[in-house]
């Protein structure tokens, strides 16, 4: 019963108060204006289209619709296609929904919404009408079905203002969603998908040949459709049948400024390919067809050659073979170039006017596509054979006739091909006769039109909707007085406009419009449109839904809007004028016998079997039925066809002429409620009871006015709304009890419920909040209550606890000071003096026990690099620990000796001697250590000279290297070689290969090295050698650090004597019988590049420069 709650405005009309013009389209204002754009007139729904998305839709929204009743929920599409849902699958009743609008009023928008709930449950059909486009805005209703506005009612699809109404959506919109609906919710099983996929695919195949563009639709469908689906009891579906009405034929030849031809020719130009073209004989440009307009060649946001494409793959999906759809788009191609055949005015000798071909290639190139004479195909063109039962006559047609002949025979294969595509398909998915079957229809045809000069279409289309208004206005009066009749209320009979009298004026048998018409056409003689109008005027001069300028001056009215050649006729949707001009040549829709005969004499299947009557045996003199008979015939099979149906409506309304969001136009909308006839249809629900509910949601809304029904009600609904009703005291007169519903007659008692639950409401809802309120203090009381209780027993608990920690301390303190003097006292009465030593002694083993196994199992690495130790437990064991330590570290460091081999023995003792003789001494000794000594940096294997320089007794050469000698005079340097072997320092010229200088190592008292990182070191002789009586040495060696090491080592070997080593920046080189002072300084590069600079100073004084 949500419909009565937050509502904005009136949901639901039969409810609005006064029941005016006005007050209705404030209502509607309103609801627009907040975004409400659905309202009921009781189970009819209004939509008024937004221009704009909504979020009322999706599954959310689907879901709740599909549980709850046509009034339990705010006004929706949903619930209305629920409602026609739940009456196909529970009551196996076949469904109807008529959308009815004008064009842009949402009608295409209405349909998403249906689908999308079908999607989720069983499918109904959607039946609507269809308004053609061309009216002259803001001109009379156009109802319609899926008129492809675009802008769905906050559908899928919308589009925003300022672009065409209509691109993105097909006329068949409302098809194509109930096949998907059949899609999504049928069975499984190959044959069910072939069958879903054929009914699916032959949307694309209609649209293309039904459809084109005109000025207020870029997708507008240009025939009426009525499409059966049929499903099995299990709601598979088995199949349809389709019928087309009323092709807009004359489209074919002739298109209004601002429209395009049907959408197949601009496909087939724009998609097929080259060699496709070339079978056709076309050419892709549609400029070189007169039959295309050439102003609009595309539309915006339509891609032709992709739609071609899709064409092709529907028709083969549906079923037709490759042959079939070749012959299809061969007799399309044969339309366009009938459309380019040039006629000429030509004479004959007796002055007679005659018409011929100006350009025989387009008759030739006709001829060769279709397998017909070209001579046959002109002459068919240019003359007419008159047949009577005697004899035969040939005229010659004049240029003007030529042309209607052309025409008419480019129209005629248009339409024919489209009758015979349509029974194609109802080939592919007919159902056989012997299944039980439900069937849903869908019907797509045009709407109310009252366009600027209307003629023949206009008429047989608005008869049409006459029928369908009739159909709408006999089945809701049929519903309510059902609904009364099952219920058992009596019926009250309605009055209302009954436009019964406007049918019979059209299609009387006798007496009707067409009737007449069909009368003229047959009548021999001298038959115009003038003397068709004549007769209309005499038959019907003294009718109330006729005039004409004639009956206006027998009346003495003057109209000047009323042409001479013009009737017109008071519909329900306003007063249409109609120019009889063509009437009678529309009606016939004649096409010479000459031209069905050449189509059927080409040799080409499908265009023979589309001109059956032209087989010469079968020639019929018998008049062929005129197209008014053949379309009131179609009218009156789908006048059945929907009464057989349960209908449900839908009435769409545009809110402003521009496809603005937001506005709403009230003169615009006040035109379409009273072509809807929206008051009319309120008052013929209001004419017995405004207002009927079940009573079971009725009492569950009402019940809290009641006292002997709230707050609990055990009995049965009915009597529980009776007593409701009864303690309110409302009138007998305003109520009514039938079997399952409730029916108040007034809206005014309605609100007045309303008001009286509003005003319970409140006092309830007091009633709720003093108890909350009551309840809520309550529980926080208890709460703080049980939390004081609880923070008090824990504080309780924590200060015993801690008196009780301290009294259990004392007394332990106590005990302990007790057993001790207990003790003391024993030990003095039963032991000697000397059991504190055992005692001391055992505790003293114990705990030296516990250190030196806690020892054992916590020993580091055996790696020589660890002097990681673990710390003595007590203090006691501190030197015992250190000396543990040391024991440890040299088993590591003799166990890592024992695994060296000598050689490795030899260089640790030389890097050993090394760092005693140079580490913290000679800067560059860090650089020396990880450098392995080579000892051989001259390569002597390769020189026999220098190892014959050694001599045969010295035993190996411990270093081999090159250095440089410093002259003691000047300070310049030369190189020399430098062999050290066990007894010697040999001095080599590096250029003569011959020992200069051999120094025994005996005679070396004495090395001066500086502490820099150069390379300079002295060797000081002693004076009594031979060697020694010619000076000291000051040499400089890139490997400094190992040649003093192993000259160290080798003087220690051969004389048992350590080498004195002095790290010192100043000394004395002696240089015969005088000396020369050395003093080494530090230059700024000195630490990059190692280069020496001599400088002399005196006679007595050399500088060098590291």
């Amino acid at each position: 019963m949500t419909l009565m709650e937050d509502s904005v405005g009136v949901g639901d009309l039969v409810l609005l108060e006064p029941l005016e013009e006005e007050p209705l389209l404030k209502n509607l204002q309103l609801r627009y204006e907040n975004k409400e754009i659905y309202t009921y007139i009781g189970n009819v729904l209004i939509s008024v289209n937004p221009y704009q998305q909504l979020p009322i839709y999706g599954p959310e929204f689907i879901a709740k619709y599909r549980d709850y009743t046509f009034y339990e929920l705010k006004p929706h599409i949903y619930a209305l296609a629920n409602v026609a849902y739940q009456s196909l699958r529970d009551r196996d009743r076949d469904q109807c929904i008529l959308i009815t609008g004008e064009s842009g009023a949402g009608k295409t928008g209405e349909v998403p919404g249906l689908g999308r709930l079908c999607s989720h449950c069983w499918n109904h059909p959607l039946i609507s009408f269809r308004a053609r486009p061309g009216l002259a805005p803001p001109q009379k209703f156009l109802p319609t079905v899926s008129d492809s506005e675009g802008y769905g009612a906050g559908m899928t699809g919308v589009k925003e203002s300022g672009g065409d109404p209509c691109e993105g959506f097909s006329c068949t919109e409302a098809s194509k969603l109930v096949m998907s609906y059949v899609a999504a919710v049928c069975g499984k099983g190959e044959q069910v998908n072939s069958v879903k996929e054929q009914l699916l695919q032959s949307n694309p195949v209609l649209e293309a040949f039904g459809n084109a563009k005109t000025i207020r639709n870029n997708n507008s469908s240009r025939f009426g459709k009525y499409m059966d689906i049929e499903f099995d009891f299990k709601g598979s579906p088995l199949g349809g049948v389709i019928t087309n009405y009323l092709l807009e034929k004359s489209r074919v030849v002739k298109q209004l400024e601002g429209e395009r031809n049907f959408h197949i020719f601009y496909q087939l130009l724009a998609g097929a390919d080259a060699h496709l073209l070339e079978a056709l004989k076309l050419e892709r440009d549609t400029s070189h067809y007169a039959y295309l307009n050439q102003k609009v060649s595309r539309v915006d946001g339509m891609d032709d050659a992709s739609n071609f494409k899709s064409v092709q793959n529907a028709m083969t999906v549906i079923g037709f073979s490759e042959t079939e759809i070749q012959q299809v788009l061969e007799v399309t191609a044969l339309v366009l170039k009938l459309g380019n055949v040039e006629l000429a005015d030509e004479s004959q000798a007796n002055g007679i006017s005659a018409s011929g071909i100006r350009d025989e290639r387009g008759v030739q190139e006709i001829g060769e596509m279709i397998g017909l004479n070209s001579e046959e195909l002109e002459k068919a063109l240019c003359s007419r054979t008159m047949k009577t039962a005697k004899e035969e006559v040939v005229t010659t047609l004049n240029f003007t006739q030529a042309q209607y002949a052309r025409d008419a025979l480019a129209k005629n294969i248009y339409s024919r091909l489209f009758n015979w595509i349509v029974n194609r398909i109802n080939e592919s998915i007919k159902v056989g006769s012997g299944e039980k079957k439900k069937v849903m229809g869908v019907l797509d045809i045009y709407g109310f039109e009252i366009l600027e000069d209307n003629s023949f279409e206009q008429f047989v289309i608005n008869y049409c909707n006459e029928k369908l208004q009739q159909v709408f206005i006999e089945m809701t009066l049929k519903e309510e007085q059902e609904e009364y009749k099952r219920e058992g209320i009596p019926w009250t009979k309605v009055d209302y406009f009954d436009n019964g009298i406007i049918c019979n004026l059209i299609e009387h048998n006798q007496q009707g419009i067409l009737a007449m018409l069909d009368e003229e056409c047959l009548r021999p003689g001298v038959v115009s449109d003038s003397t068709f109008l004549v007769k209309l005027n005499q038959v019907f001069s003294k009718h109330g839904y006729y005039e004409s300028k004639v009956t206006q001056n027998a009346q003495r009215q003057y109209d000047h809007t009323m042409g001479l050649s013009c009737f017109r006729i008071c519909h329900y949707a306003g007063k249409v004028t109609y120019n009889v001009n063509s009437f009678i040549d529309k009606n016939n829709d004649l096409l010479f016998r000459d031209l069905s005969q050449a189509m059927w004499k080409a040799q080409h299947p499908l265009l023979q079997s589309l001109f059956p009557e032209g087989v010469p045996t079968q020639t019929s003199l018998k008049r062929p039925p005129t197209a008014g008979a053949q379309f009131k015939s179609s009218v009156a099979i789908l006048m059945k066809n929907l009464y057989s149906k349960n209908p449900n409506y839908i009435r769409c309304i545009k809110p402003n002429e521009h496809q603005q969001r937001g506005q709403f136009s009230s003169e615009l909308v006040a035109v379409q409620t009273r072509y809807l006839g929206l008051l009319e249809n309120v008052r013929v629900r209001r004419a017995g009871y405004a207002y009927r509910q079940r009573y079971g949601p009725f009492l569950e809304r009402y019940r809290l006015l009641g006292r002997s029904t709230w707050p609990r009600w055990n009995g049965g609904d009915r009597e529980g709304v009776e007593k409701v009703l009864g303690e309110l005291s409302l009138s007998s007169e305003e109520l009514a009890f039938g079997k399952t519903k409730i029916f108040i007659r007034s809206p005014k008692t309605l609100f007045y419920l309303e008001e009286k639950r509003h005003l319970r409401l409140q006092q309830l809802a007091t009633l709720i909040q003093k108890i909350y309120r009551g309840w809520r203090c309550r529980t926080h009381y208890q709460l703080m209550r049980k939390s004081q209780i609880l923070i008090s027993s824990w504080f309780r608990g924590n200060m015993q606890r801690k008196r009780y920690a301290k009294m259990k301390a004392s007394v332990v303190l106590i005990q302990a000071f007790v057993r001790g003097w207990k003790a003391r006292k024993d030990y003095r009465k039963y032991f000697r003096s000397g059991a504190a030593l055992t005692l001391a002694d055992f505790i003293y083993k114990s705990i030296t026990q516990k250190f030196l196994l806690g020892l054992r199992n916590n020993l580091p690495s055996t790696n020589i690099l660890d002097r990681t130790w673990p710390a003595a437990p007590y203090r006691c064991f501190n030197t015992a620990n250190q000396e543990l330590q040391q024991l440890f570290y040299r088993w590591k460091c003799k166990r890592f000796r024992d695994r060296l081999s000598p050689k490795q023995v030899e260089i640790l003792k030389e890097k050993l001697c090394a760092s005693e003789l140079f580490k913290g001494k000679k800067a560059s000794y860090p650089q020396s250590v990880p450098i392995p000594f080579c000892g051989d940096y001259l390569g002597l294997q390769g020189n026999p000279k220098l190892q014959k320089l050694k001599g045969g007794e010295e035993g190996p050469v411990l270093m081999a290297d090159t250095v440089k000698k410093v002259n003691r005079g000047n300070g310049k340097t030369s190189s020399r070689i430098l062999l050290l072997t066990k007894g010697h320092v040999i001095l080599i010229d590096t250029k003569k290969s011959q020992a200069k200088t051999v120094i025994g190592l005996d005679s070396v008292a004495e090395v001066s090295v500086t502490s820099f990182k150069d390379g300079l070191f002295s060797l000081h002789l002693n004076e009594i050698s031979s060697v020694g009586s010619r000076g000291d040495f000051l040499l400089v060696s890139e490997h400094v650090i190992e040649l003093l090491t192993k000259m160290y080592q080798a003087v220690l070997d051969a004389t048992q004597r350590q080498l004195l080593i002095s790290v010192t920046e100043k000394f004395s080189v002696r240089f015969k019988e005088s000396s020369v002072a050395v003093k080494v300084i530090q230059g700024p590069e000195g630490d990059r590049n190692g280069k020496l600079k001599c400088k002399k100073k005196g006679s007595r004084c050399l500088e060098v420069t590291v």
